[in-house]
C-alpha cells in the first residue's frame, strides 16, 4: 500500500537535493578562498547597488550561522551570515548580491515575487495540513481525506514552482549589477555562476520531489476512485 512504483524516482531527486546542499555547501568554501580585485566585502557589494537602485531605506545587517543569507520583506532588511557580510571573496559578494536582487524585485514589484509573498500564508497553514490529512485518508482508506490533502500539498508545490524564478531572477540580477558597476571583472563571472548556480539547484531539487510526490498521491487517488 506504501511503495509505489513513483518512490523511486522521489528517492533519485531526493539523493540530487542532497548532492545539490554539498555542492552549495562545497563551491561556497572553495570561492570563499578566492579574492575579489575590487576587494568589496559582500556588506559593501549589498550597500553600494541598494544606494544605486534608490533603496536607500533597505538596511544590511549580519546574522550568525553559514549560508543563513536572506531579504526580510517585511522589515526590509537585508541580513548576511558573518562570512558574507565582512568577507571580500567572490563567494561573499555573489550571495550579498543575490539577495540584494531580492530586494529589487520587492521595489519593483516582480510579479513571481508578489504571487509567492500572497500565497505565503495560505501555504503556511497547508504546509502543516497536508500530511496529516494524507496519513489519515491512508490509514483509513478515506479518499476524501486523500484528496483534500492533496489540494493542500499542491498549494505547497505551486509555492515551490514560483520560487525558482524568483531566485533565477535574483541570481541574474546580482550577476549583472556586479558586472555593470565593475564590482567583479569578466574573468571573475565563471566563479560567481558556480555560487549562485549551486544555489539556484536545491531549489530545483526541492521542488521536483515535492512534484513528484503530489504525482505519486494523485496516481494513488484515482487508482482508489477506480478500485470503488
Amino acid at each position: 500500500m506504501f511503495f509505489h512504483p513513483m518512490d523511486f524516482l522521489i528517492l533519485i531527486a531526493f539523493a540530487v537535493s542532497v548532492w545539490a546542499q554539498f555542492r552549495v555547501k562545497g563551491n561556497f568554501n572553495k570561492w570563499s578562498q578566492v579574492g575579489t580585485r575590487a576587494h568589496l566585502t559582500g556588506a559593501e557589494v549589498a550597500r553600494r547597488i541598494l544606494d544605486r537602485n534608490g533603496l536607500y531605506d533597505v538596511r544590511i545587517e549580519v546574522v550568525r550561522g553559514t549560508l543563513s543569507d536572506h531579504y526580510d520583506p517585511r522589515s526590509r532588511v537585508v541580513r548576511l551570515s558573518e562570512r558574507v557580510y565582512y568577507g571580500n571573496s567572490i563567494a561573499s559578494v555573489s550571495v550579498a548580491a543575490h539577495e540584494v536582487g531580492h530586494a529589487i524585485q520587492h521595489q519593483e514589484a516582480y510579479g513571481a515575487l508578489v504571487l509567492r509573498h500572497r500565497m505565503f500564508p495560505v501555504v503556511n497553514l497547508t504546509s502543516g495540513a497536508a500530511p496529516f490529512l494524507l496519513i489519515g485518508g491512508f490509514l483509513f482508506q478515506n479518499l476524501s481525506l486523500i484528496g483534500l490533502g492533496i489540494l493542500f500539498f499542491s498549494a505547497v508545490v505551486a509555492f515551490q514552482l514560483i520560487t525558482l524564478p524568483v531566485e533565477f531572477n535574483a541570481s541574474s540580477r546580482a550577476k549583472t549589477l556586479m558586472l555593470a558597476e565593475g564590482m567583479i571583472y569578466n574573468d571573475e563571472e565563471h566563479g560567481v555562476n558556480k555560487v549562485l548556480n549551486a544555489a539556484a539547484l536545491t531549489y530545483v531539487a526541492a521542488a521536483l520531489i515535492s512534484l513528484l510526490e503530489l504525482l505519486k498521491y494523485v496516481m494513488i487517488f484515482f487508482q482508489g476512485q477506480r478500485e470503488e
